[in-house]
């Protein structure tokens, strides 16, 4: 029997996953010295960010078929606009950002690229395609938590353990582990040809998140 495609991706990705842990941003969050300026850059995008990703999944409502793969598609809606972003919102509260202000800012041009590729994987596609374009960035975020929860303090800092416990907390971890099943049940009987293409996506998308921190620390718009 051959193995699920998230093996593959995983396989693929690890060396770009690898990067990310050692990105000063990343590490920043885990020792607690990252320049709140930059951080909050991080979070102005990533709130951004949030709402195409959101939309992502809700071409996955609109292109599924069987009800129960629609209700997980707008499970993950919900759980974005009403749960993961709601550790942004409690950080711009902290910062004193008005989600008006945020609204009104623009993409940085590597947020922009990355959730344009993601909208168009997921347009021109179909489940299987648009599961991989997500993935990258759900599973990338629980590789990364579970690494920085697992550094001494990293949990209890003041200003970024809320932070670090959102993103290696076990609902989040179940999330996560959910879409990696669903790809490997869409994905169960895909060709070579597809399966290749679909490991294109997530080492893209897997790049694509690199420079999302490259982007954050630099303070690239």
């Amino acid at each position: 029997m051959a193995s699920p495609l998230s093996r593959r991706l995983q396989h693929a990705a690890a060396p770009i996953w690898a990067a990310c842990l050692e990105h000063p941003f990343v590490t920043g969050i885990g020792d607690g010295t990252l320049a709140v300026e930059k951080f909050r850059h991080y979070m102005l995008q990533d709130y951004l960010y949030l709402f195409d990703y959101a939309r992502v999944f809700a071409l996955g409502v609109v292109k599924a078929r069987d009800p129960a793969l629609m209700r997980t598609f707008a499970a993950n809606v919900d759980a974005i606009l009403g749960g993961e972003m709601e550790i942004h919102r409690a950080y711009m509260r902290r910062l004193g950002i008005t989600e008006a202000q945020v609204l009104s800012g623009k993409p940085a041009l590597d947020n922009l690229s990355y959730t344009s590729y993601m909208l168009s994987v997921a347009s021109s596609g179909g489940l299987m395609e648009l599961v991989a374009a997500i993935l990258a960035c759900s599973w990338s975020y629980a590789v990364i938590g579970q690494a920085l929860a697992a550094m001494p303090g990293a949990a209890e800092h003041p200003f970024y353990g809320e932070w670090v416990r959102g993103y290696s907390s076990e609902q989040y971890a179940a999330t996560n582990q959910s879409l990696i099943e669903l790809m490997d049940k869409l994905a169960a009987n895909a060709t070579e040809e597809q399966a290749a293409y679909l490991t294109d996506i997530f080492v893209r998308c897997s790049r694509y998140e690199k420079g999302f921190w490259d982007m954050a620390w630099e303070m690239r718009t």
